[in-house]
C-alpha cells in the first residue's frame, strides 16, 4: 500500500518510488548548484542510473519499516524530498533530512513538510524523539526546526565533510510529550 500524506489541496507526500527516478534527477540537474551548497551528495547523481539506485534504496527502506523519503509534491510536481534516515525502535529515536528546489523556496513547504512527518514519526511509528541535523550556516535550513518550536541541543563541530571541507552542524530536537503539548488546544473558558 502506498502511503501518502495530504496537506493541502497544492501539497501531499508519498513515499518516493523508483519509478521516479527520472523526474528526481531532472530536478537536481535543474537546482545542482542551489543544492550543492549544502548536501554532500549531489555530485554522486550524475546520471539518471544513480536517481534510481537511490530510490531503489529508499523504497525498500520503507517496504523494511527502516528509513526512506518522501517525495514532495506541489500542485502534482516532484519540487523536493524530505525522509528518515532510519528509525531506532529500540529508543524510538528517528531523524529527518530535506531539501527543495530554489524555486519552490520561502513559502512555507518545507515547514508544513518536516511537520507532517514530524506527526508520522510520531503517531505511525511510536517515535519519541526526532532531530534535525543542519549546517550551522544554512539558515534556511535551520530556520525550520526553530519555527517549528525544536529545541537546539547545541553545536558539532566539523561533522559533516562537503566536497572539500568541514561544516559543524546545528543540532535541534523534539520530543513527543513536547510536540503534542504544543499542540493541544487551550479549552475555552
Amino acid at each position: 500500500m502506498e502511503l501518502l500524506l495530504s496537506i493541502s489541496s497544492d501539497l501531499s507526500l508519498r513515499v518516493a518510488r523508483p519509478s521516479e527516478a527520472g523526474a528526481l534527477f531532472s530536478l537536481v540537474q535543474q537546482n545542482r548548484a542551489h543544492l550543492r551548497e549544502w548536501l554532500p551528495w549531489v555530485d554522486q547523481m550524475r546520471i539518471p542510473y544513480d536517481a534510481r539506485r537511490f530510490l531503489e534504496f529508499s523504497y525498500a527502506g520503507y517496504l523494511r519499516r527502516a528509513g526512506f523519503n518522501f517525495g514532495i509534491r506541489f500542485r502534482g510536481a516532484l519540487v523536493g524530498l524530505v525522509g528518515f534516515h532510519g528509525f531506532d525502535y529500540a529508543n524510538r529515536v528517528t531523524s529527518i533530512g530535506y531539501w527543495l528546489g530554489e524555486a519552490h523556496c520561502g513559502r512555507g513547504i518545507m515547514r508544513q513538510c518536516v511537520s507532517a512527518c514530524v506527526e508520522y514519526a510520531f503517531e505511525d511509528r511510536g517515535m519519541n524523539r526526532l532531530f534535525i541535523r543542519s549546517a550551522t550556516g544554512n539558515e534556511r535550513s535551520r530556520h525550520i526546526p526553530e519555527i517549528l518550536g525544536f529545541v537546539h541541543e547545541g553545536r558539532q563541530r566539523e561533522a559533516e565533510w562537503l566536497y572539500d571541507h568541514f561544516v559543524d552542524l546545528e543540532v535541534y530536537s523534539v520530543l513527543a510529550s513536547e510536540w503534542r503539548s504544543a499542540r493541544t488546544p487551550m479549552p475555552r473558558h
